[in-house]
């Protein structure tokens, strides 16, 4: 995906006008994945590349009538015929130069989220979506182009190395992130287990670049973490993947067996997920039949209302159910905390989430590309759109990356205190701290 880079390292740090989110990787080398469908689409092998070849079907919408595709047929010539490499390697593949002219096409669109996986990545993709792979268990995406860290995973060499949300990778290794694509960045990040990648990061607040080396290891996606406060049970939620709704059932089954009558839903960090994890977690907390989301331009062009199934485990309220969000609750995160908070079941409490409100088909292609395309937009119960600026929270309260370091957590603090019935104050917003940063 070629994004616009704008961003710049000036007098030894980067450039902070934080205009917005594009989160590419979870947990650095993955993509968005809330809200797909998976679809197929064949490619016929054997034959001479070209794009009617290539993509089976394609002559019925492609070319509309008075469009040429001569320009791009003639450019492929001249490359073919006059261009002479820097070095003695080998003409350009065939299929390298086709999915590079896929990519363009794709890219086009200026949709952040509807991407060419060539074989490599689209695989990569599937591993993220299966919940484990290797890496260093971080989720990081793009602010101003400038490669950001939105969450370390707990338990993760990521955590452990004292890497924060907000924390801007300057270098990987010794390579300048400057005007580098979140994809090139991951393929940096990645590697075997055991070895050693370098960061240097800049952090708000600090006169001085920090210098972190992380190990590699196996990262198994955390999905579900219980704890027992007092008498306030907490479940923290952190992706939506195939197995979250079983893992979300246990917890909420252990909720009950607690006897505890209050809970917290902690989805901090949480980018999203399937669709229909959020639809069946909703499930556990909402009578049957609710509206959990409302999708505008589905598939078939047609508007979608996705509904609860008869899954609840106990009756909540505004007052015992408080619902975490931050700027990387996304997606699917988005949808459980819409839903609960539009029909009234739970306070939201933490910061403006990161709005991320569509909906992707994945289409998988016989080759083993993959393309993940925007076809719908979510809006929540009472028509709230998820997009556009994502969900405010009922109480604003602010984590700074000082509580993180000392281990302070105000926002999970807040919510036992209003659990517990005593008044808690929501704080004023500042572009350091949890501004909707638009998706």
């Amino acid at each position: 995906m070629n994004e616009e880079h704008n961003g710049s390292i000036v007098s030894g740090k980067p450039n902070k006008n934080l205009i917005g989110y594009t989160l590419f990787a979870v947990l650095a080398i993955g993509l968005f994945i809330s809200g797909i469908y998976i679809g197929q689409a064949g490619t016929i092998l054997g034959q001479p590349l070209n794009f009617k070849t290539y993509l089976p079907g394609i002559e019925k919408v492609a070319p509309k009538e008075g469009v040429s595709l001569n320009e791009f047929w003639k450019v492929w010539t001249l490359l073919e015929e006059k261009f002479s490499s820097a070095s003695s390697t080998a003409s350009v593949a065939e299929e390298t130069k086709i999915y590079g002219a896929i990519k363009g096409l794709v890219d086009s669109y200026g949709d952040p989220y509807t991407i060419f996986l060539p074989p490599s990545e689209a695989e990569q993709f599937e591993d993220d979506i299966s919940g484990n792979f290797s890496g260093v268990g971080m989720e990081v995406g793009l602010r101003d182009g400038l490669i950001t860290v939105i969450s370390p995973l707990g338990g993760t060499p990521a955590e452990s190395a004292g890497i924060l949300s907000g924390d801007i990778l300057v270098k990987i290794d010794d390579n300048s992130t400057e005007g580098m694509r979140i994809d090139e960045a991951v393929k940096l990040i990645r590697g075997e287990k055991g070895t050693v990648v370098k960061f240097s990061i800049y952090r708000e607040g600090q006169s001085e670049f920090i210098e972190k080396s992380v190990t590699r290891d196996n990262i198994d996606i955390p999905t579900v973490k219980t704890e027992k406060i007092g008498d306030i049970f907490v479940i923290s939620l952190y992706s939506f993947n195939a197995v979250s709704e079983s893992k979300m059932q246990a917890a909420m089954n252990e909720f009950v067996s607690s006897k505890s009558e209050k809970l917290i839903i902690d989805v901090r960090g949480n980018p999203g997920g399937f669709l229909q994890s959020a639809v069946d977690i909703a499930s556990f907390v909402l009578p049957s039949g609710k509206v959990v989301v409302k999708e505008q331009g589905g598939l078939t062009g047609e508007d979608k209302v996705f509904r609860t199934r008869n899954r609840q485990v106990k009756d909540f309220t505004s007052k015992n159910l408080v619902v975490l969000v931050d700027n990387g609750s996304a997606s699917a995160s988005e949808i459980l905390a819409g839903a609960l908070k539009d029909h009234g079941v739970a306070t939201i409490i933490g910061l403006p989430t990161f709005g991320k409100g569509s909906v992707q088909e994945l289409v998988r292609l016989e080759d083993g590309s993959s393309l993940k395309v925007t076809v719908a937009r979510w809006f929540t119960p009472n028509g709230v759109s998820i997009s556009d600026g994502g969900l405010s929270p009922d109480y604003v309260i602010k984590r700074t990356p000082e509580d993180r370091e000392a281990g302070i957590d105000p926002q999970k603090d807040a919510a036992l205190r209003f659990l517990r019935g005593e008044t808690i104050e929501s704080q004023s917003l500042s572009a350091d701290f949890g501004e909707p940063v638009g998706g």
